[in-house]
């Protein structure tokens, strides 16, 4: 014993030296000394930034708004078993019994300078996530950052379970393609929520957490496999899954199903957008309890909208199933870079239009940031170039010069179209546009269109509620005259109809269906502009409109928006209700810090919104809107009906109420409908008014937008967990207007027999 004497006690003193080097580090450590170490406060509430939630009113996420990290929290019992098996498998198979260090993997670690194996725990790779950062390529300093990782790791496991260190590392690694965290990840690689997992695409995430740049599915799928396939083998060596299981399921190909989450991708781009806006709103006017302003893009708000997901969804199908038929025509008349976009104007007012839409686009923008003149940049825009261009059968690679890109896309009809519930004002369905990538301008809110025949309900309603005139009512179908200087107008105003078509009495009902201007214009000159100009204000019409007499004929330009809101009151018994897009704000831990409040007037009496949809109806039985319900023999259908208007036939037997617009040479059709709980307006245009077709059977409403509208009501009814009404609009109690016109409507000539046909679309 002697003999090895001093050997034992150079080996304790070794040993005490070490345990007490050792235990300096760790202190050094903790003050700060390797770097600025986080205070409890830090531990207990780590700085994350989490992407806001856009949510569906049925509880659908519609999108996100982020800048760097897309990155939404989830719960552990939200996370599949397989994946936290997976994970402690692969990555910590001690982790319920170590204290945030694994002593023993440390030891192999050194012994066999870490060639079998690393010994960082989930703990001291979340420490490193939230605190440390990027391993320095210094050894000194990476020395440094291990020791600091360690104290982290023992802090961390003092303050949290197991369970929640496990979700918070889960919760902030980023998977690449913006999937940060396991539930961007999950939607993004599966299209699914984490919980649904199935054990191999578990296996795969998990896998990739060893280096996400290096195991990407897209780009490495053979690599990424192997790295699955060892997490399998783990997963079997640790019991969690059978030998058997193992084998079966290495077999399995990498099977994606990549859903990028990008804010030009998904659904709803439009109402997303619009709602960015109305966010940086509420933020600048919102403040935090402690008096800081959120961020919209870190701040992991969830923002509960009123948007229906599978309302949305038929609405974006809708739009795109007509509208790719709707251009195929319109490309069949008109020579795709020819002028035919430009073919009512004169070369001056044509150069005025392409230089400001040049000078509007993003290639413009780059330009001028990087110092170009104007000059240089139009030459830029001149100059054959690669590019990849939108198409509805897809996006074609092409050469082409910017300018002639310009002029390609002028040609493509837009839409707009929006969808709310009257009762509430709960905007349930937003599209914006036929292609948000392409064209971002939104045609519900943004744009203003001329709305033709679609305003005169705002006439005929101002001339019941005044004059308590009845849809049997009868006034002559001839040219009528406005004297001049009466309301304002300095000339005689004596409008047309678009027939050139007369003769004979017609009542309000007839005269509304067949959209007849000689009547229309009667009846302004009954009431006057400004009662009618102030009914549509009070219906929630922000938009000027002028008190002359013209508005009868449909003059002013309104949006989507303020068209279906203000429609929405005849199918609420007169009340208007202000469209509601947002019903609460949650920030990050639930608590609400926003909630609407409905904002409602009453316009106009019960009775007469009433009357004012059995007009309405009128227009969808023998009028405009009759190809809703009517059908024509297969054998009878003109090239209208069987190229160009989508759905046909639709065969609607319910009440609907509605009506169609077409302004001056056919630059605006549109058709907004009603049952008694769901208000749907369509809108279907050229980006400039000289886009459009030349004749009045493809461009006109019943053509362009009512078969949207139509498309759309077959798929909501054919999903009947919507509850879209086929119920009859409610009628008022003591209603005192005649309805019934069967006794005094006279018998319609054959002229007029012929305005029908025409309207219909007959023997065009």
């Amino acid at each position: 014993m002697k003999k090895y004497r001093f050997q034992i006690i150079l080996f304790w003193l070794l040993f005490s030296v070490g345990v007490i080097s050792m235990y300096g580090l760790f202190y050094l450590a903790s003050i700060g000394k390797f770097g600025e170490m986080p205070d409890f406060r830090q531990l207990e509430n780590p700085k994350t930034n989490f992407a806001s939630e856009i949510i569906s009113s049925d509880n659908e996420v519609l999108g996100k708004y982020y800048f760097n990290d897309n990155r939404t929290p989830i719960k552990y019992d939200d996370i599949n078993t397989k994946t936290v098996e997976a994970l402690i498998a692969t990555e910590d198979e001690r982790f319920y019994s170590h204290p945030g260090i694994d002593l023993k993997a440390t030891l192999r670690a050194i012994v066999f300078l870490n060639t079998r194996g690393g010994a960082s725990t989930i703990s001291q790779q979340l420490a490193r996530q939230l605190f440390v950062g990027v391993r320095s390529r210094n050894i000194i300093q990476a020395v440094g950052q291990k020791i600091k990782e360690w104290v982290i790791a023992v802090e961390l496991e003092k303050q949290y379970t197991k369970e929640e260190i496990i979700t918070m590392y889960l919760n902030i690694y980023d998977f690449g393609y913006y999937g940060d965290g396991i539930k961007s990840a999950s939607n993004i690689y599966f299209s699914k929520e984490p919980i649904d997992l199935k054990i191999e695409e578990s296996a795969m995430l998990i896998g990739m957490l060893q280096n996400s740049s290096l195991y990407d599915p897209l780009r490495r799928p053979e690599i990424t496999k192997n790295r699955r396939d060892l997490v399998l083998m783990q997963m079997a060596k640790n019991k969690y899954i059978s030998e058997n299981e193992k084998d079966s399921l290495q077999k399995i190909p990498l099977e994606l199903n990549y859903t990028p989450q990008s804010h030009r991708q998904g659904l709803a781009t439009y109402f997303r957008s619009y709602l960015r806006g109305f966010m940086k709103d509420w933020t600048d006017n919102n403040l935090k309890s402690d008096g800081s302003k959120y961020n919209l893009y870190s701040d992991g708000l969830k923002i509960y909208t009123t948007i229906n997901s599978k309302m949305q969804k038929y609405a974006e199908e809708s739009v795109t199933e007509h509208m790719k038929n709707l251009q195929k025509e319109f490309f069949i008349q008109n020579d795709t870079l020819s002028t035919a976009p430009f073919r009512d104007l004169d070369e001056d007012e044509e150069e005025s239009i392409m230089k400001r839409t040049m000078r509007r686009s993003e290639r413009w923008r780059k330009a001028k940031l990087s110092g170009k003149s104007a000059d240089e940049i139009e030459e830029i825009f001149n100059v054959p170039t690669e590019m990849s261009i939108f198409s509805w059968e897809g996006d074609i690679d092409t050469v082409m010069a910017p300018i002639d890109s310009i002029r390609y896309y002028k040609h493509f009809l837009q839409a707009g179209m929006m969808s709310m519930n009257p009762k509430n004002g709960h905007v349930m369905a937003w599209v914006g546009g036929i292609n948000y990538r392409n064209f971002q301008y939104d045609h519900v809110m943004q744009s203003k269109r001329q709305i033709g025949s679609t305003f005169k309900p705002f006439l005929y309603a101002t001339a019941i509620d005044q004059l308590k005139l009845s849809p049997c009512d009868m006034l002559p179908d001839a040219i009528h005259c406005i004297e001049p200087y009466k309301y304002g107008n300095p000339d005689p105003w004596c409008p047309t109809n678009s027939s050139d078509k007369y003769g004979g009495m017609r009542t309000l009902s007839n005269a509304l269906a067949n959209s007849k201007n000689t009547i229309s214009a009667q009846l302004i000159d009954r009431v006057g502009p400004r009662p009618v100009a102030d009914l549509a204000r009070n219906l929630g019409v922000s938009s000027n409109i002028p008190n002359v007499p013209a508005i009868a004929l449909g003059t002013p330009d309104l949006s989507v928006y303020e068209m279906v809101g203000a429609y929405g009151a005849f199918a609420n018994k007169g009340i208007y209700v202000k469209p509601i897009m947002v019903t609460k704000i949650e920030d990050r831990n639930g608590k609400i810090v926003f909630q609407s409040t409905p904002e409602t007037k009453d316009v106009l009496s019960e009775e007469s919104s009433y009357v004012t949809l059995k007009l309405l109806e009128g227009v969808t039985k023998f009028g405009s809107g009759a190809r809703l319900r009517h059908d024509i023999p297969e054998d009878e259908r003109n090239y209208v009906y069987k190229n160009v208007v989508s759905g046909y036939p639709y065969k609607f037997d319910n009440a609907i109420a509605g009506k169609t617009g077409t302004t001056q040479n056919q630059s605006d059709g549109w058709f907004i409908g009603m049952v008694p709980n769901l208000v749907t307006g369509v809108w279907v245009g050229g980006e400039d008014r000289s886009i459009h077709f030349e004749e009045i059977a493809f461009g006109q409403g019943a053509t362009m937008s009512l078969p949207i509208w139509g498309l759309f009501m077959k798929k909501c009814y054919e999903d009947e967990e919507l509850g879209v009404s086929k119920e009859d609009f409610e009628e008022p109690e003591n209603l005192t207007i005649e309805l019934d016109c069967s006794k005094v409507q006279p018998e319609k000539s054959e002229s007029e027999e012929n305005d029908i046909n025409d309207l219909l679309g007959i023997g065009k």
